[in-house]
């Protein structure tokens, strides 16, 4: 059998790199994968080329583990303890459990996506469970300092516009709680000027958010200040050559503000996100308008917040209630 090459020259070009040798008729299955992925499902380039890379390290383990080139018959033929062999030679890496889980959770997408089609079927990944992954609990800024994050990341950039491009950004993501990728996904038609904006959120989904006044007036000066000729269709928020902006500039800037303010290192571009959140829910918002600001599919995603503000509230209690000081006694002396 000869060695084929998987690539696909008519996706984004960070998918050229989502190569690995496998037999023609899983090659072509894959093909139809990633199209769906990118058609019907609406998957970012960067999402396709993360499950890319997951397929491939599965398959690679395959080309080992069997002796073979993987082929839909493979597919066809795989058992539970192929999967924990999988699942082991990851965790030698010693990967950590949630990148695991996503491994498993592509694997699982893919197989069925042969199977309705019916290309290849197995029932060994239903009796393999996903590794257990400890429910994280997001973690806020303060009202004082997401504000102060705010006034203070104009002032950390070298040039005037940059610093009211950062600030535009920041407002988005704390008055707004936008993901950083929502708001660098903004074009200059969109540009958030009025009372309300629609965001293209995960999975192609649209949502419409209110827009703060402080909020419409960082981005207009932003835009009265930015020196590039921004096209309509092209990026709202530009980089020093008027191109698009690379995020891991505005991750710097809050590790720069982490310093300056001296933030807790939880401090970045997603907390702000966090932070929207949770201080509506401590202002008394209904959790399941939070869940629709915020695009979330689950509201028990949304639900993690209240465990947020749980902690804050026996925080409270530790720091003020008569009852949780050590040495408190009652009446009689227990």
């Amino acid at each position: 059998m000869s060695q084929k090459r998987i690539s696909f020259p008519t996706l984004p070009a960070p998918l050229a790199l989502a190569r690995f040798a496998v037999a023609e008729d899983l090659r072509a299955a894959i093909g139809l994968w990633v199209g769906w992925l990118a058609g019907e499902r609406r998957a970012s380039a960067h999402t396709i080329a993360a499950y890319g890379r997951d397929l491939a390290f599965f398959l690679d383990f395959l080309t080992q583990h069997r002796g073979e080139l993987p082929s839909l018959a493979t597919i066809n033929e795989l058992r539970p303890a192929d999967f924990r062999a999988y699942l082991a030679h990851r965790a030698q890496d010693r990967i950590e459990r949630s990148s695991l889980a996503r491994a498993m959770s592509v694997l699982r997408g893919f197989v069925r996506f042969v199977q309705r089609r019916g290309l290849a079927s197995t029932t060994a990944l239903a009796a393999l469970r996903a590794p257990k992954l400890p429910q994280g609990i997001p973690k806020p800024l303060t009202i004082e300092d997401a504000i102060g994050s705010l006034d203070a990341v104009g002032d950390l950039a070298s040039k005037d516009w940059q610093g009211k491009r950062d600030t535009a950004i920041l407002a988005l993501l704390y008055g707004c709680g936008l993901r950083l990728s929502e708001a660098l996904g903004l074009s200059r038609a969109e540009a958030p000027l009025g009372e309300i904006v629609v965001i293209t959120g995960k999975g192609g989904k649209q949502r419409l958010l209110p827009v703060l006044p402080a909020v419409r007036k960082a981005v207009a000066d932003y835009l009265g200040a930015c020196p590039h000729l921004l096209s309509g269709e092209g990026p709202l928020f530009v980089g020093a050559r008027g191109g698009p902006l690379n995020p891991r500039l505005v991750q710097r800037q809050m590790t720069a503000l982490r310093g300056f303010l001296n933030l807790p290192e939880t401090a970045t571009p997603h907390a702000l996100r966090h932070s929207f959140a949770t201080h509506l829910l401590d202002a008394g918002g209904d959790l399941r308008a939070i869940q629709e600001l915020l695009g979330h599919a689950s509201l028990s995603t949304t639900q993690r917040y209240t465990s947020v503000e749980t902690e804050r509230l026996l925080a409270v209690y530790e720091a003020s209630h008569p009852r949780a000081h050590a040495g408190w006694t009652d009446q009689e002396g227990r």
